[in-house]
């Protein structure tokens, strides 16, 4: 059996894993969208062919790990894509938005190409590529075992990254023995505010792992919600500002809601307005609402207790007109603004950064990760001037980390979430989606913990396993 890592090899972005079993069976895992600079030729053209695929299985329906799957339609792929209930839901409104940006992105990018004597690209995918893509997904229960044929089956573990986030167990028999192939997916935190903690999954032969904060650990927060709710008295109340929150539409938006509605409901929030700025970030909140099967027993418990609804209170506005979003940055009172995109790289929040940054009443609240490259990164490391919109400016606003809502494990939670498998049957982990120089770190605390080989593939590297 052989392994293709078309993504997410020594990056963060692009997931895609291909399987072919000794009888030629082709299974990808994930099919996500690279992200960051330079990558629109990655995204264009697949190193495989779509057309010979015959199983598709995704593990979260984050845009790096699905976002090019109306691209594989667009090719050729006619087969079923696996995912669990929550990540088609989700997947119906992400990719649908995807497909916008890429319109949109695709002229600006070609106008540049024309000016440099460049071939022009095509459009990745549009939104009837959306709909085929969508039609063609199957929902899998956690934890039921289904078969792909006679010689695959499937059984999907959650992972608590986002919401329907799962880990992939694969059982494969070949040569008259079954292979245990273990893919991570994202992996989420334990103790998470809202979502399951990881849960163990069945043992395995082969573990294909992600190493994002594979040589860090994330402070320790004692109490996030007075944490929060300092800033708030700081910013919006003592300096009469606008804290800005950087915040990807999918669980970090809710989680910060979640968290508001909390101290509201115990009388210790500020009264002032709090505005959800993103139309995607509107439609994944209900679509949360309606998947409390993956809400831990904490969050059950509270919405049993309350109104039922832990995103939602009087002073919270959810914002989906461009025009109504423009009005924030008139507004001339203290506010709270939570907007995508989490790296503040793009969307509106990019907009009301530039129109608040050099205020020294206002600050701008971290609580995710943050590319080096991406104006969230840049901030976070303490640049004192930033281009945004091709215009420089001051950064006078405050910036403040929050390291508490990040969704991705640190190294000691994922060794923690890897603790539940016998070592000495692991033939090997492979180190996917992370930065090398982090995964050369992680791969030298993995095998201290006494796994026997851990080996970070190239892109678009080959490998054989029995």
């Amino acid at each position: 059996m052989k392994i293709q890592f078309h993504g997410a090899a020594q990056r963060v972005t692009g997931s895609k894993h291909l399987i072919i079993t000794e009888k030629g069976t082709k299974i990808l895992l994930d099919c996500g969208l690279f992200q960051g600079l330079n990558t629109q030729e990655l995204n264009q053209n697949f190193a495989f062919d779509p057309t010979e695929l015959n199983y598709v299985i995704l593990s979260h329906a984050h845009i790096d790990h699905t976002g090019l799957l109306p691209r594989l339609i667009k090719k050729g792929y006619t087969g079923k894509i696996f995912c669990t209930s929550a990540t088609k839901d989700l997947c119906s409104i992400l990719l649908g938005d995807s497909a916008r940006i890429q319109e949109t992105d695709l002229e600006r990018i070609n106008k540049r190409r024309v000016k440099r004597g460049e071939t022009l690209l095509e459009n990745l995918y549009s939104q009837e590529d959306v709909e085929q893509t969508l039609s063609q997904m199957v929902a899998v229960n956690f934890r039921e075992e289904f078969w792909l044929n006679e010689e695959v089956s499937c059984y999907f573990t959650d992972t608590g990254h986002i919401l329907g986030s799962a880990a992939v167990s694969l059982t494969i028999k070949e040569n008259d023995k079954d292979i245990k192939l273990f893919f991570s997916g994202d992996i989420g935190r334990p103790n998470d505010k809202i979502l399951n903690s990881p849960e163990a999954f069945p043992q395995a032969d082969y573990i294909i792992c992600e190493s994002t904060y594979g040589a860090r650990l994330h402070e320790t927060e004692t109490d996030v919600k007075a944490h929060l709710r300092a800033i708030v008295q700081k910013v919006c109340v003592e300096q009469k500002g606008k804290l800005l929150i950087p915040a990807f539409s999918i669980d970090r938006t809710q989680e910060l809601v979640y968290a508001l509605d909390q101290l509201e409901n115990e009388g210790k929030l500020p009264t002032i307005k709090v505005f959800v700025d993103s139309p995607l970030s509107v439609n994944a909140t209900q679509i949360m609402k309606n998947h409390p099967e993956c809400f831990n027993p904490e969050v059950l418990a509270y919405l049993k207790k309350g109104d039922g609804d832990a995103f939602g209170f009087p002073n919270l506005f959810y914002i989906s007109s461009t025009e109504d979003s423009k009005k924030l940055n008139e507004l001339n009172e203290p506010c709270i603004i939570i907007s995508s995109s989490g790296m503040a790289e793009a969307g509106r929040i990019k907009h009301h950064i530039a129109n608040h940054i050099e205020d020294i009443r206002c600050a701008v609240l971290l609580v995710g990760y943050t590319s080096p490259d991406s104006l969230g990164g840049q901030l976070k490391v303490g640049a004192k001037k930033v281009n945004i919109f091709g215009k420089e400016f001051d950064v006078r606003a405050e910036v403040i980390v929050m390291d508490s809502f990040s969704a991705h494990a640190d190294y000691q939670e994922i060794i923690q979430y890897l603790a539940c498998q016998d070592k000495p049957k692991v033939k090997k982990i492979f180190l996917v989606h992370g930065e090398l120089d982090v995964q050369t770190i992680f791969k030298e605390k993995l095998l201290k913990e006494g796994y026997s080989s851990v080996y970070i593939p190239a892109h678009q590297e080959e490998v054989t396993i029995s």
